[in-house]
Order: C-alpha cells, then sequence, then structure tokens
C-alpha cells in the first residue's frame, strides 16, 4: 500500500510539472510583490497596511524582490518598516519603529499555486523577534505579468516558548 501511494504521489507530481510553462515565472526572470496582511502583527510584515484603535495605531510598508533561479522556482528577498504609536498611560504617545526583513523560496506548483518558505523577523531598538513562515495560495495572473496572489500563512516564532501566527494576505506582485 506504500509504494502504491508513492508511486501515485510521484505520478501527480509529474502530471503538475508537465503543466505549460508561464513565461513570467521561467528561470532569469525576476518578481517584485506587495502584499497585505490580514491578522495580528507578525514578524513577516514586508507587507502594506495601516491599523488604528483606540489611539494607537500601526503603519507598515515594505516589499519582496525575486530571481528566478529554476523555472517556477524563486529565491526572495523582502524589507519593511513598522511604526507603531501607542497611547500610554499618562496620555502621551510613545512611538516605535521596527526594520522589517525576510529571505526565502517561493515556488509555484503548476504555475498557479504559489508556495512559500522563509525565514522572517523584526528588529527594533537592539531587540529580534524571529520566525520561520509557511505560505500558500493561488495566483491568478490577470496579464501576462501582473498576478494577483490571495493566501494563507503561518509564522514559526524561533524563541523558546514561542507560539504560531496564522494570517491572509492579498499579494501583487509585478513579473519581468
Amino acid at each position: 500500500m506504500k509504494k502504491l501511494l508513492l508511486v501515485g504521489a510521484l505520478a501527480l507530481f509529474a502530471a503538475v510539472n508537465a503543466q505549460t510553462q508561464n513565461p513570467a515565472l521561467a528561470k532569469g526572470k525576476w518578481l517584485v510583490e506587495a502584499n497585505t496582511n490580514f491578522g495580528v502583527l507578525s514578524p513577516s510584515n514586508t507587507s502594506i497596511g495601516f491599523y488604528t484603535s483606540d489611539g494607537d495605531s500601526m503603519f507598515k510598508i515594505g516589499g519582496e524582490a525575486g530571481y528566478f533561479v529554476a523555472n517556477n522556482l524563486a529565491l526572495k528577498l523582502g524589507l519593511g518598516i513598522t511604526s507603531l504609536t501607542v497611547d500610554n498611560f499618562y496620555g502621551n504617545n510613545e512611538t516605535s519603529t521596527a526594520f522589517n526583513y525576510k529571505v526565502g523560496v517561493k515556488y509555484y506548483i503548476a504555475s498557479m499555486f504559489p508556495v512559500q518558505v522563509d525565514f522572517n523577523g523584526i528588529s527594533s531598538e537592539g531587540e529580534n523577534i524571529n520566525a520561520v513562515g509557511f505560505q500558500g495560495g493561488y495566483a491568478w495572473f490577470v496579464s501576462p505579468n501582473i498576478s494577483i496572489e490571495p493566501g494563507l500563512r503561518y509564522d514559526l516564532g524561533t524563541a523558546e516558548g514561542s507560539s504560531g501566527i496564522f494570517s491572509g494576505n492579498v499579494g501583487f506582485a509585478l513579473h519581468f
């Protein structure tokens, strides 16, 4: 039974890879991506967003770029800035700024189902919070070089006792 499952998985993998290759995802091409992030604050904030609640606010801006080292497989780097303003106990606003980073790989299964694994983090005032992120979704190519990529993401903290953060996002990607 195990051999039958293995043969079936290999056949499915071969069938998926036999699909027509999207030229935008070919080796040597570039990817530039901006994401929105729905969910709690996570280390993977190389996205764009603004949140406010009860006098507190958060602004974040960032993006990601990737280079296709093989068909459907891109190495990615993401950078961003997060600014958090909180209303402290004395009625004054305190603002802190953090630098966000991400390094990972993204693979497009059948040229339309992106999956990503990355190491990401946020650094502020000498403190770092790091996580390993897992992401999956769907790439809808609205034109040959532009895709909208809704997806789900899970970030697992690397510090002892860290818990995971689950979020949704919508990515907008340009392919060169």
